[in-house]
């Protein structure tokens, strides 16, 4: 007999626990620590955390959950990481970080080349004072294209 591989599917059960809960609303959003217990499964998926804690605080848009610093326990089974919910989109746009959003779909990545950073880094350092907003915004228009 040939036994089928397990998938997600078939996976065990995974209970998600918060705690430390707090609305902030300087920051348009709640934040709290989450406790993932996941017996019998090396760990969860972000995109399932999100589903799973959009449906637990009833938020319709998963990019709004954004979660950090998963952590597995050593020997498995559990997991800990932060979380913060944001009331709408702009909030989320206006406090996160730009890696993060990214990550979460909500902003496109720029390509550019490590040559073409280097050198608009080094041509602000040159720059003192009240013009150096502006050698900033000439170095950005100059790296788009």
């Amino acid at each position: 007999k040939r036994l089928k591989a397990p998938t997600m599917a078939d996976a065990p059960a995974v209970t998600i626990r918060t705690r430390k809960f707090i609305k902030n609303a300087l920051l348009q959003r709640r934040q709290m620590v989450v406790d993932v217990i996941h017996p019998g499964r090396a760990n969860v998926s972000k995109a399932e955390l999100q589903e799973n804690l959009a449906k637990m605080h009833s938020v319709t848009d998963t990019t709004l959950v954004f979660l950090q610093g998963m952590q597995t326990q050593f020997g498995g089974g559990k997991t800990t990481g932060f979380c913060c919910i944001y009331d709408n989109l702009d909030a989320a746009k206006k406090f996160e970080m730009k890696y993060k959003l990214i990550r979460n779909g909500l902003a496109e990545k720029t390509e550019s080349s490590r040559k073409q950073i280097k050198e608009s880094k080094n041509r602000k350092k040159k720059v003192r004072g009240t013009g150096r907003r502006m050698a900033a915004h000439k170095a950005k228009k100059a790296a788009k294209g």
